[in-house]
């Protein structure tokens, strides 16, 4: 089995997961409610600028050119093509999406996958640790895209429904892309930096799932003490 297969195969019950929580499941019923799927937005577009962020740190370490072209191509789609998915959810709450990520949201579920995908990106030399930080949101929104439009439950009269469409084919060059790469990068590790890697990705698997909670529960920051006195 190919490596980038066995990490796939080992984030599907983390998938499953995230599939069943109540964000997706309440989008695939067209019933999302106005609040989370505006939290969701805001949220989304201060993890995607840094997304992009680190795509620049990731492109100094590629060994091809063509890898280095795809990288700048995939900055640029995050900055105009993916707000396609989000120009969706906002006509879906019936609001201009520039109006709506006026506000900046940085929730901790957030802040702490941000974080760990720095942290693989400055501190290991070996690009694929930051892939394997980076791979699992492309991956995790092609496979719940797919599973949505083959799902009998999916409100197909929902606006909602065009979003799974979009990201059912928007991730397949992404997601290919990140698999050979990873295939490529990890030929000659060690088992032991190997299940490093499977952890990293696993992490960030995780770290999806907590992202549609975090939004469906306007999730905030609670510092305590006197901070807000």
């Amino acid at each position: 089995m190919l490596f980038s297969e066995e990490l796939k195969s080992k984030a599907k019950p983390i998938i499953k997961e995230i599939y069943h929580d109540p964000f997706i499941q309440d989008m695939l019923h067209g019933k999302l409610s106005i609040q989370a799927t505006k939290f969701y937005l805001k949220a989304d577009a201060s993890y995607l600028k840094e997304f992009a962020n680190i795509y620049a740190l990731l492109i100094p370490k590629m060994p091809d050119l063509n890898d280095v072209k795809f990288l700048v191509e995939q900055i640029q789609f995050i900055v105009d093509g993916e707000v396609a998915a989000h120009e969706i959810l906002a006509d879906y709450v019936q609001e201009p999406y520039d109006k709506i990520v006026q506000e900046k949201v940085w929730p901790p579920s957030g802040d702490h996958y941000i974080k760990h995908m720095y942290y693989n990106a400055f501190a290991k030399e070996n690009a694929a640790y930051t892939i394997a930080a980076m791979a699992p949101c492309p991956y995790v929104y092609q496979v719940i895209g797919k599973w949505a439009l083959e799902d009998e439950t999916l409100n197909k009269n929902s606006i909602l429904r065009q979003w799974f469409e979009f990201y059912s084919t928007e991730m397949d060059d992404l997601v290919n892309v990140f698999d050979n790469l990873m295939n490529k990068l990890t030929e000659n590790l060690s088992n032991e930096e190997k299940q490093t890697i499977i952890e990293v990705y696993l992490q960030s698997t995780v770290h999806e799932k907590n992202f549609f909670a975090m939004s469906y529960n306007e999730e905030q920051w609670t510092f305590g003490g006197d901070y807000n006195a």
